[in-house]
């Protein structure tokens, strides 16, 4: 939501703080007013209902990315119904919350990555909210909002959790766990973790124009670590616990510092679309843009 400054004529944006929890974490602690409401898209049902409340005054959205319980796996996730879900209730930052293998030996178990770039290896889903009829094409240079990833170091250091700022996180389709000779391809890329689900989300939430950051909770060093023993749900699990405890405690201190009324994103997040339709205003396709009237509206409206 913007507003202008009387005195300056500057946009002013009051944030509303949206939460994608991964495996593990299935609501946020602290809320008030809390309201779990159904969100309609043209894209079909989010992974669930939506959690509204607010947490310290900061108008907040949360969504638990695999559904309450973990019912739906990444690959058959709606990422598009999820991210229009939260554009279509207001949401402006995003936070991300990541369970993922470690690909380096200075990220163990329990350590937090506050991750600056994707290597999207995914192959089984939707990846753009445009199609025939309606064509854009957004910079994904830099996919994460480097507002939003230093408030997260900022306030994980403050914390004093373990945590690393940078590094790129390799999605993979999954939903089985890495071949030995994937994780030691993966890491001669130079990757930093290994997950299962932030990627088509980041691409949309670009096209989408929502400024958008993810923090990466290792649970383990994936296969390729001689030491350790492969991959296996029950170890996963027993590290995710304690990582949610650690990740609630974070997204705390981050939202009443993030819900602080701002400008316009520096990186130019929120106007990802200004220069990305390229079809043709008398050649799109009317209800392709019915469905985009969340997403895209801010563009489609003037053209």
């Amino acid at each position: 939501m913007s507003t202008n400054s009387p005195s300056s004529g500057t946009p002013a944006v009051e944030p509303v703080i949206g939460l994608i929890g991964g495996s593990g974490l299935y609501d946020i602690d602290g809320l008030e007013d809390k309201e779990w409401r159904t969100v309609e898209t043209p894209w079909g049902m989010p992974s669930d209902q939506l959690l509204f409340g607010r947490l310290a005054g900061v108008r907040c959205v949360f969504l638990p990315r695999h559904g309450r319980g973990h019912p739906i796996p990444p690959s058959r996730l709606n990422y598009r119904a999820n991210i229009d879900a939260l554009k279509r209730s207001g949401v402006t930052d995003i936070v991300s919350l990541s369970a993922v293998g470690s690909l380096k030996e200075e990220l163990p178990p329990g350590h937090f990555v506050i991750i600056d770039q994707f290597i999207d290896r995914s192959f089984a889903r939707e990846k753009s909210f445009f199609d025939t009829g309606c064509v854009a094409h957004v910079s994904m240079a830099d996919p994460l909002c480097p507002r939003i990833g230093d408030t997260l170091e900022d306030k994980a250091r403050g914390l004093g959790l373990d945590v690393t700022r940078g590094g790129t996180y390799l999605v993979m389709e999954g939903p089985q766990f890495s071949t030995r000779a994937e994780s030691n391809l993966y890491r001669s890329w130079g990757c930093s973790v290994v997950g299962m689900t932030n990627m088509p989300e980041a691409k949309l939430a670009r096209e989408a124009e929502i400024c958008y950051a993810t923090v990466a909770m290792v649970t383990d060093y994936d296969c390729w670590h001689p030491d350790h023993d492969s991959v296996t749900v029950d170890a996963v699990v027993k590290v995710m616990q304690s990582n949610a405890d650690r990740a609630r405690a974070l997204v705390s201190s981050v939202i009443p510092a993030l819900g602080q009324p701002r400008g316009l994103c520096r990186a130019g997040c929120d106007r990802a679309l200004e220069h990305a339709l390229i079809t043709a205003p008398d050649r799109r396709d009317p209800a392709l843009l019915a469905k985009l009237d969340a997403v895209a509206g801010r563009v489609l409206k003037r053209a």
